[in-house]
């Protein structure tokens, strides 16, 4: 008989992470959910309706603190942010690298069943494009360690969805995305803006399912 699962989100009040969890709670393999986050969460965002999610305001620079959170079967991370919103590439590669790789060493040492985390289409260490320099490091750097298992990156293109935040690229690509599709065929579909929806979908996708 297939075992109810426990996973650990970080990252959950963004496009994905909120996408993610709707999706985890209508899922009914998971019998818990975990979210740690930054502050607080609105009664907007934390529907009655989510009993087996649970909301845990954490101080991410002090990741290491909450390991016994990472003893679960599944981690998502979907942690991100850009440099204008964190002020400069010191602190976005915090959010981006530093956050993340911690939550993967995290989840090894707990010995979790699969780590699923998204990066970025054009993920790259030797690009010249710092932001798609630091996702192609953190590929590397989590790719590389031992004892994780079934680590899985998500790379999607822009992100398409409501934002509560300003961020004029992906804002015109959500405009212009019904001709995006028809034009990026074949090899550049992958280029092609997906939805927050689908990302989730995807990361669930990739989680390890089996009771081995």
């Amino acid at each position: 008989m297939a075992q109810f699962k426990t996973a650990l989100v970080l990252g959950a009040t963004g496009l994905v992470g909120k996408a993610l969890i709707r999706q985890l709670q209508n899922d009914p393999r998971y019998k818990q959910v975990t979210c740690l986050v930054r502050r607080p969460m609105p009664l907007s965002l934390v529907a009655h309706e989510q009993k087996k999610v649970n909301w845990l305001v954490i101080n991410f620079d002090a990741l290491q603190e909450y390991e016994g959170y990472f003893k679960v079967d599944h981690v998502y991370c979907c942690l991100g942010t850009t440099i204008q919103k964190a002020g400069s590439q010191e602190a976005f590669r915090k959010v981006d690298f530093e956050y993340v790789h911690v939550a993967a060493q995290l989840a090894r040492a707990q010995r979790c069943k699969s780590f699923v985390w998204i990066s970025s289409i054009g993920a790259n260490a030797k690009s010249s494009n710092f932001y798609l320099r630091v996702k192609g490091e953190l590929e590397n750097a989590i790719m590389g360690m031992s004892q994780l298992k079934n680590a899985s990156a998500v790379r999607p293109s822009l992100l398409l969805g409501e934002r509560h935040e300003n961020r004029p690229l992906e804002d015109i690509a959500q405009t212009i995305a019904p001709v995006l599709g028809m034009l990026l065929m074949g090899p550049l579909k992958k280029y092609r803006p997906v939805s927050a929806i689908e990302v989730a979908h995807k990361m669930i996708k990739l989680q390890v399912f089996d009771d081995d």
